[in-house]
C-alpha cells in the first residue's frame, strides 16, 4: 500500500500548493473506516482507494478528486455517512463521494430496460460533475489490474462490462491510454488464448526482425534533424487487443497485418506539426485514405493531432501521430485536462474542452428518447462510433459517425431539414440516400414541402439523433391509428378483470407509468411499446396478481369486429406473444399470420385485406399447436425421454411422425400444444439441453398456406375462434 507521504509527494510534484493537511486527513479517515476489511487477494482493503488516488494523481487532478478517490467506498462499505464526510471534507467532496457510490450500485450489464435506466443515471451523474466518472474509471482500472483474485465467473462478468461500457467511455472522454489498458486487461480475461497467441507472435517477430521500433524511431529523428525541426519521437507496438480487433475486422492473420506499430512525434508548435508531416511524407510513401487532420478539425472531447500512415520499402505500414505538447496533454487526459494542475495552478490549456459543454453535446439527443431500446441504441452509437468530417455547401464542417448517410447529415443540420429530405448531392453529384459519406466530401440536401420520413429510413440512418427524429415523426403519423387500436386493447384487458377502461383509469395508469396522458398510453399500447397487462397492473395491481384464469380461445385475438372469427394460419402457426396480422376472406372470416410469415408476400398488392391484430395479453390455455422438427440419436429410450421432457414442460404432444430413419439417428415431426411463444422457447431450450437431441427447430411450411385458405372457405368449425367481445 502506498504510504501517505508518497501519495502527497506525487500530488506535490504537479501541485506544490496542494492542501497536504486535508489529503493526510482523508487518508487517515479512509484507513480508519476500512480497518479490518480485506480485498479478495487478502490485502488491506484501503490499499485499493489509495491506488485509485495514485492513478488520478498521475493525471494531475485537483485535490477534491484525489480526496474523493481515498474516500470513494466509505459511504457504501463503512459506517461513514454523507453528513460526516461533508462535515470533515466539505460539501464538494461529499457530493463527489456520494455520486461515485450511486454509480457503483448501478448494474450496467443488467437487463435491457434496467440497463437503459441506469445509463440515464450514469449520464445524469456525468452532467452534475464529470469528476465522478473519472474516479469511477480509475476505480475500474485498478480493479481490472488486480482481477485475478476474483472468482473466474466474476472475472468474466467484470471484463465484459469493462469491454462494453467503461473502455468505450474512457475513449469517448479522450483518455485513450486508459481505454487501451482497460480493453487489454479485459481481453486477457475474455480470450486469454488469443492474447497469448498474439504475444508469442510478437516475440517471434522481434527475434526475426530485431528492434523495429528503435530502428524506425532513429530514422525519423534523422529526417527531422535534417529538416531542422526540433521534436521528440516515441514508438510502441500496438496493444494485443487492438491487433486482434484489426485481425477480426480485416479477416486476416497476424503475418498479413501491416500497421502493428505506432509512432508519436511531439513538436514545439502547431506550424512544426505540418513541417513534420511534410518531412515524413517526403521520406516515406503515404497510404491513401489514412490521413486525418484533427488539428484543423478537432474532436468534440478536445483531441487534436495529425494522423497519417506511411509505408516503408518492405511494404510494412506504420501509423504516425503528430502534435504539440499541449495537444498531447489533452490527448492523454481528454476531458479531464480541465481539472489538471501544473506548477500549483490550474493548467490553462487552450485545447482543453469545457466538460459542461462536452457532456451537453454528448447527451443532447438522448433526452428525446423515451423508449429504452432506442435510448440504448443512441448511447452506444454515440459512445462507440469513429467520426468522419464533411462539409455543407457553405463550407461549414459537420461531424458524423463513420458509415453515416445523407439522411444523418440532414438531421445533423436540423430536424426539419431531415424530415423534408427527398434526395442529396455529394460533391455535386446526385446520389441515393443510402450512400456512405466519406471524409472531406461536400453534401447538399434536397428537400420538398410535404415530404415525411419513411420507415425504410431507420435502416439507412446510423446516428442516434436521426433515428430518434425518424421514430418520433413516424409515431406522430401513426398516432391516431395506434390510439384507436390501443383503446380496443385496453377495453378487452380491463373487461377481462371486470373493470372498464375509463379515461380516469387511463390517466391514473399514465401517472403511474410516468407517461404524458391517456392518449400516450393508448398510442403506446397500439404500437406494441406497452402491453395491456402493464397498463392494467399500473391501475389494479392486486387484480393482476390474483388473475389466474386463462383467456378464452374465442377472445384470444383483439382487433376483429364482433361478427368475425379467425383461424390460425397453418403455414406459420402463430402463437400468443408473437406479432400478428390478419388476412380477411370476404364473408368468411380472418386467417391470422405471424408478422414474419413468408406467405404474406402473396397479399402485398391487396392492402384492403390486411387487419392490425394483437393477441390478448393475459394467460392463454395450452391449445395452440406448433410443429417441431426434431433430430434424435437412434438409441434405446431416447424417444421416451424426449416425450417425458416435453410433458414436464406442461406441453401436450398431439401428433408425432418419424419421416427419416437412419442407422444412427431419427428425424421426426412433433406437433406440440402450447400456451404462447415463451412456452415454445421453454420446450425448445429443454430439448436442446438433452445430449441425445442433435437438432430441434420450429417447422414452418409456406406450402400449407393453401390449407389455411381452404379451411376458411369451408368455414370448418374446428380450430376456428370467435372474435373478442
Amino acid at each position: 500500500m502506498i504510504p501517505v507521504e508518497d501519495l502527497i509527494t506525487l500530488v506535490r510534484d504537479y501541485n506544490p500548493k496542494t492542501d497536504e493537511k486535508l489529503i493526510r486527513a482523508a487518508y487517515k479517515y479512509g484507513r480508519e473506516m476500512h480497518e479490518g476489511q480485506t480485498r479478495h487477494s487478502g490485502e488491506p482493503y484501503f490499499s485499493h482507494p489509495v491506488a485509485v488516488a495514485a492513478i488520478l494523481a498521475s493525471q494531475r487532478l485537483d485535490d477534491a478528486t484525489i480526496i474523493t478517490a481515498l474516500l470513494h467506498d466509505t459511504i457504501e462499505d463503512t459506517p461513514a455517512s454523507y453528513a460526516t464526510v461533508e462535515k470533515q471534507f466539505g460539501r464538494q467532496v461529499a457530493d463527489l463521494v456520494d455520486g461515485v457510490t450511486k454509480l457503483t450500485n448501478l448494474q450496467l450489464s443488467s437487463s435491457e430496460t434496467k440497463q437503459a435506466e441506469n445509463f440515464r443515471k450514469l449520464f445524469m451523474a456525468m452532467s452534475k460533475d464529470l469528476r465522478v466518472i473519472l474516479v469511477k474509471l480509475a476505480d475500474r482500472l485498478h480493479n481490472m489490474r488486480t482481477i485475478k483474485a476474483m472468482r473466474p465467473e466474476k472475472q468474466v462478468q467484470k471484463a465484459r462490462e469493462t469491454m462494453d461500457i467503461f473502455a468505450p467511455l474512457a475513449g469517448r472522454m479522450g483518455m485513450q491510454w486508459m481505454r487501451e489498458e482497460l480493453e487489454d486487461l479485459a481481453f486477457r480475461v475474455i480470450n486469454p488464448e488469443a492474447r497469448a497467441s498474439i504475444m508469442r507472435r510478437f516475440i517471434t517477430l522481434t527475434k526475426e526482425t530485431g528492434d523495429v521500433i528503435e530502428r524506425i524511431t532513429g530514422d525519423m529523428r534523422h529526417e527531422l534533424d535534417a529538416a531542422g525541426i526540433e521534436a521528440e519521437v516515441f514508438g510502441r507496438a500496438k496493444k494485443p487487443y487492438s491487433i486482434w480487433r484489426k485481425m477480426q475486422e480485416k479477416e486476416m492473420g497476424f503475418s498479413r497485418l501491416s500497421d502493428i506499430y505506432g509512432f508519436r512525434i511531439i513538436t514545439g508548435s502547431e506550424a512544426d506539426c505540418y513541417a513534420v508531416l511534410g518531412a515524413i511524407h517526403q521520406r516515406w510513401r503515404a497510404v491513401p485514405g489514412r490521413f486525418k487532420d484533427y488539428i484543423s478539425q478537432p474532436k468534440s472531447n478536445g483531441y487534436r493531432s495529425i494522423h497519417t500512415t506511411v509505408s516503408g520499402r518492405d511494404g510494412k505500414r506504420v501509423e504516425v501521430q503528430i502534435r504539440t505538447q499541449a495537444m498531447h496533454d489533452v490527448a492523454e487526459s481528454g476531458v479531464a485536462a480541465h481539472w489538471s494542475y501544473r506548477d500549483g495552478v490550474r493548467s490553462e490549456n487552450p485545447f482543453a474542452v469545457d466538460p459542461a459543454k462536452w457532456i451537453s453535446t454528448l447527451t443532447e439527443q438522448f433526452d428525446a428518447e423515451e423508449d429504452h431500446e432506442d435510448f440504448l441504441e443512441a448511447v452506444k452509437l454515440e459512445m462507440y462510433a469513429d467520426k468522419v468530417f464533411c462539409f455543407t455547401p457553405k463550407g461549414d464542417v459537420v461531424k458524423l459517425p463513420r458509415g453515416a448517410t445523407p439522411i444523418d447529415f440532414a438531421y445533423a443540420i436540423h430536424t426539419r431539414i431531415g424530415n423534408a429530405c427527398v434526395g442529396s448531392k455529394v460533391d455535386g453529384m446526385r446520389v441515393p440516400l443510402w450512400t456512405r459519406i466519406k471524409n472531406g466530401q461536400s453534401v447538399e440536401v434536397i428537400t420538398a414541402e410535404g415530404q415525411m420520413p419513411q420507415v425504410t429510413w431507420l435502416d439507412i440512418a446510423t446516428t442516434g439523433k436521426a433515428k430518434s427524429a425518424i421514430r418520433r415523426a413516424l409515431r406522430e403519423q401513426d398516432r391516431d391509428r395506434f390510439i384507436k387500436l390501443g383503446r380496443e386493447l385496453a377495453r378487452a384487458a380491463f373487461e377481462h378483470v371486470g373493470k372498464k377502461a375509463t379515461d380516469k383509469a387511463l390517466e391514473t395508469a399514465a401517472r403511474t407509468l410516468r407517461l404524458g396522458g391517456a392518449d400516450t398510453i393508448l398510442a403506446r399500447l397500439g404500437s406494441a411499446e406497452l402491453t395491456a397487462r402493464e397498463v392494467l397492473n399500473a391501475v389494479y395491481p392486486e387484480l393482476v396478481a390474483e388473475e389466474h384464469d386463462h383467456i378464452r380461445s374465442e377472445a384470444a385475438v383483439i382487433g376483429l369486429s364482433p361478427d368475425q372469427h379467425f383461424d390460425r394460419a397453418l403455414c406459420c402457426q402463430p402463437l400468443p406473444g408473437e406479432r400478428i396480422v390478419g388476412i380477411t376472406y370476404r364473408g368468411k372470416g380472418v386467417v391470422v399470420h405471424s408478422i414474419d410469415c413468408e406467405t404474406l408476400a402473396d397479399f402485398e398488392d391487396q392492402p384492403g385485406r390486411w387487419l392490425d391484430l394483437h393477441w390478448h395479453s393475459g394467460s392463454h390455455p395450452p391449445i395452440y399447436s406448433v410443429a417441431l422438427d426434431v433430430t434424435i440419436g437412434n438409441d434405446a429410450g431416447v424417444l421416451g425421454r424426449i416425450c417425458t421432457l416435453i410433458g414436464e414442460r406442461k406441453a401436450n404432444i398431439s401428433n408425432l411422425t418419424i419421416f427419416d430413419r437412419k442407422p444412427d439417428f431419427y428425424r421426426m415431426m412433433v406437433d406440440v400444444e402450447l400456451r404462447d411463444v415463451e412456452h415454445l422457447h421453454s420446450v425448445i431450450s429443454t430439448l436442446e439441453a438433452e445430449s441425445d437431441v442433435a437438432a430441434v427447430e420450429r417447422h414452418r411450411d409456406p406450402a400449407r398456406a393453401a390449407g389455411s385458405a381452404a379451411a376458411m372457405e369451408r368455414q370448418e368449425p374446428r380450430g376456428g375462434f370467435q372474435a373478442a367481445q
